[in-house]
């Protein structure tokens, strides 16, 4: 099965409307969608590596375009659902010490963040639910956004062939090291 998505992967990579499926999915993640960018911008590279920076760019600004969606629902849905249960709760003490927090450490927050398998989207909805400036935000986002993107392309630029055999070889290792990135990402962030 993981052999079949992996092929259909590179086929859509190989696709002449490859570059709008990118897009879409980098929005998408910014925003709703659990599925990381990387798992298309990597094999797209990989497919076409002379194409690789043109990838990462269509990446960066579709990511940082959907992360401008998810900070909308932060700021928009947070404050209609979630902040009267807070209220109701007794929780509104504690969320103002967050929006304290967040606008002193956000931006650090946003850095760090964008450039681990966190999902991006729970940066871009605390973000709104914080209401933390949103130009600082999107500024935030392009940087590390790119920074991530770029180092992706960048990788497989400078390791091209070599990197796509050894995906080739251990298809289901590489997976599992993504999802346990992923994961271990997601716990890190129920730590802090």
């Amino acid at each position: 099965m993981l052999r079949t998505l992996y092929g259909r992967v590179f086929a859509l990579a190989a696709s002449p409307h490859a570059a709008w499926w990118l897009a879409a999915i980098a929005f998408a993640e910014s925003s709703i969608l659990p599925i990381p960018p990387d798992a298309l911008l990597v094999p797209m590279a990989l497919a076409r590596p002379a194409r690789a920076w043109r990838l990462a760019m269509i990446c960066t600004v579709s990511s940082v375009a959907g992360g401008a969606l998810g900070y909308l629902i932060g700021y928009a849905v947070f404050d209609r659902l979630a902040a009267p249960l807070l209220a109701a709760y007794g929780y509104h003490d504690m969320f103002a010490r967050f929006q304290a927090t967040y606008a002193r450490w956000g931006v650090w927050l946003i850095l760090l963040k964008g450039l681990t398998p966190i999902p991006y989207k729970l940066v871009t909805i605390a973000s709104g639910a914080a209401h933390f400036n949103f130009a600082l935000f999107m500024a935030a986002s392009l940087v590390t956004r790119g920074a991530r993107f770029l180092m992706l392309a960048g990788l497989v630029r400078h390791f091209g062939a070599p990197l796509r055999d050894f995906i080739d070889r251990r298809l289901a290792l590489v997976t599992a090291a993504l999802a346990a990135g992923v994961v271990g990402g997601i716990v890190v962030l129920r730590l802090l």
